[in-house]
């Protein structure tokens, strides 16, 4: 009797460290996975063209206009992480680029890997600390998609139908446990 109620607790311990193991992924704790993708250069203003004459090398020519610059693009709002559940650091930028198209780039994340961790555009504000590990949860928001690493440099397209002006953060969300790592306030 004795020696059965063993086995069986020996066989409950295994279980729940399996399930445990299976739930919690301990080891992305440990692991780094780097994104280093090229980010797009971007200004805070489309520049300005201007309509002052060039001198021109034959005086009886009419002066021309200066050309206009080639578009570029353009910074929308941009801030930087704060922690949240876990250290995070780095930058978050929405870019509009020449063709209309947005996308989210984060510059130099240095976060905690974990399960199932998406980047959100968060009605949210970005609060440190525990205050606000889960605010994004309770607010509207946009899934950009599964975090493509924990550290470096990574885009995110911005569906064309989405309204920035409804988001004030970018959040770091982690699904499977309803938490943020880390979110960034844009502005």
């Amino acid at each position: 009797m004795k020696r059965s109620v063993l086995v069986i607790g020996g066989i409950v311990i295994a279980a729940a460290l399996v399930v445990g193991l299976v739930v919690f992924k301990p080891w992305l704790l440990f692991t780094d996975v780097r994104v280093d993708e090229t980010l797009p250069t971007a200004q805070r203003s489309q520049p300005a063209a201007t309509s002052e004459p060039v001198a021109t090398p034959d005086a009886s020519a009419p002066p021309s206009a200066t050309p206009t610059p080639d578009p570029v693009p353009v910074a929308l709002a941009s801030g930087s992480f704060v922690s949240q559940e876990h250290s995070t650091t780095g930058t978050a930028t929405i870019i509009q680029n020449p063709d209309g198209t947005r996308v989210l780039a984060i510059e130099n994340l240095d976060t905690s890997n974990g399960p199932d961790v998406h980047v959100w555009l968060s009605a949210a504000d970005a609060v440190e600390g525990y205050d606000g590990w889960f605010l994004a949860g309770g607010a509207a928001y946009v899934d950009l998609g599964v975090i493509k690493g924990n550290q470096g440099n990574q885009l995110y397209e911005i569906p064309a139908d989405v309204d920035l002006s409804a988001y004030r953060s970018v959040s770091l969300w982690c699904v499977q446990f309803s938490v943020g790592f880390g979110a960034a306030q844009l502005g």
